[in-house]
């Protein structure tokens, strides 16, 4: 078992920047592929970003690419995700998972948070 914790969440201003982090505990946190989603209301599920257990590796969707930076300090079991430039489209419950595959896909993710939200006002 892992257990995902998301903070960070919060009301910004159009433009502005917000850095989300995901405390793990559990099982060897090197050992996972960690993601993150994000879902508006009304809206599925979304892709935002994913990082191999080294660091080495990362990917992000098109939408976030060059505003949004996933990195993980595996010495403290901890994941983030810094989002600059924020946009209204931007506003969404954020989760952070963890899967044993790199992937877009949520079904791939066997660990989520509860869920930290982003407001971006314009």
């Amino acid at each position: 078992q892992v257990q995902l914790v998301e903070s960070g969440g919060g009301l910004v201003q159009a433009g502005g920047s917000l850095r989300l982090s995901c405390a793990a505990s559990g099982r060897i946190f090197s050992n996972y592929i960690m993601g993150w989603f994000r879902r508006a209301p009304g809206k599925e599920r979304e892709f935002v970003a994913a990082i191999t257990g080294s660091g080495g590796n990362t990917d992000y969707a098109d939408s976030v690419k060059g505003r949004f930076t996933i990195s993980r300090d595996n010495a403290k079991n901890t994941v983030y995700l810094q989002m600059n430039s924020l946009k209204p489209e931007d506003t969404a419950v954020y989760y952070c998972a963890a899967s044993g595959i790199i992937s877009r896909n949520w079904v791939s993710y066997s660990y989520w948070g509860q869920g930290t939200q982003v407001t971006v006002s314009s």
